[in-house]
């Protein structure tokens, strides 16, 4: 089974039928939807109220089974609170969340991430170079989400490896490890998105690098795209799932944990198993 950790929403819903039907080209069984964005990013899609967006991303993931709804949420807005609780309500599995205009830490940020992590939910980051076309790449540098290990119970992911800060994420993650062996009671993990993110001239030294620098990291890794459900790209996908299982190959990764990273590992980012 492949799972896809990163699938966004960039039209309202329109041929979910020709969506199932591309992923299975691809060799895909399904993965996270991210929902359209807030406001705050008109230039990348439509957006709309937080019910639209809501109604939007369920009737996306009616298409087909294995299809994992992730509502994007601005967590400066002044009614996030509320938007959290509302789309748990309504049945969300996660979270996702691009600081575009503010540091992760936040301090109108943080009281959003205690709520998620209160309804046990995980919680999708971009970081690295964000394109945007605004001055924001500042606001999602790795080092900046050492300020969730203020927020107890929270089960995070930072997607694209954090390209092209590769080596800081690497560096973060190992802190996330020692930070839970000095307060485990605090219960914060960090996963890592793979999503590119990072070219093919920068995939191997990436891969390689989190593979082989010693920390506990085969059941935190988790496959993704950034393809969208209107077109999604078979070919793309194809290249990416090719690619990353020849480097796996290439490093003796056991068929085991190239599982756990292709379906198994994003199953426990959801909750839905355990280590």
């Amino acid at each position: 089974m492949i799972l896809d950790g990163h699938i966004h929403i960039f039209k309202k819903t329109d041929n979910r039928e020709a969506c199932m039907q591309r992923l299975e080209l691809a060799g895909v069984d399904g993965g996270i939807i991210l929902s359209l964005p807030p406001d705050s990013f008109q230039k990348l899609a439509p957006t709309g109220t937080a019910s639209e967006r809501l109604e939007d991303l369920f009737s996306w993931c009616e298409a087909g089974n294995n299809l994992f709804p992730f509502f994007w949420i601005d967590p400066v807005a002044d009614n996030a609170v509320e938007q959290v609780n509302m789309a748990v309500e309504r049945g969300v599995m996660g979270f996702k969340v691009i600081c575009d205009r503010y540091y992760p830490g936040d301090q109108r940020a943080l009281p959003v991430y205690r709520k998620i992590a209160e309804h046990q939910r995980p919680l999708l980051f971009h970081s690295g170079i964000l394109w945007d076309g605004k001055p924001s790449s500042i606001y999602n540098r790795p080092a900046g989400f050492e300020a969730l290990l203020e927020i107890e119970g929270l089960r995070f992911a930072l997607a694209h490896i954090g390209w092209p800060w590769c080596d800081e994420l690497i560096a973060v993650y190992g802190k996330f490890l020692s930070a839970a062996r000095l307060e485990p009671a605090a219960a914060i993990e960090m996963f890592i998105d793979l999503t590119p993110g990072t070219p093919p001239i920068y995939r191997r030294d990436a891969l390689t690098k989190l593979l082989t620098v010693g920390y506990d990291i085969t059941q935190n890794m988790i496959f993704g795209t950034d393809c969208s459900t209107n077109d999604y790209n078979v070919e793309k996908a194809r290249e990416w799932i090719a690619r990353d299982t020849a480097i796996y190959q290439d490093l003796e990764i056991t068929d085991d944990v190239v599982t756990q990273i292709f379906s198994g590992n994003l199953k426990r980012f959801l909750g839905l198993q355990h280590a």
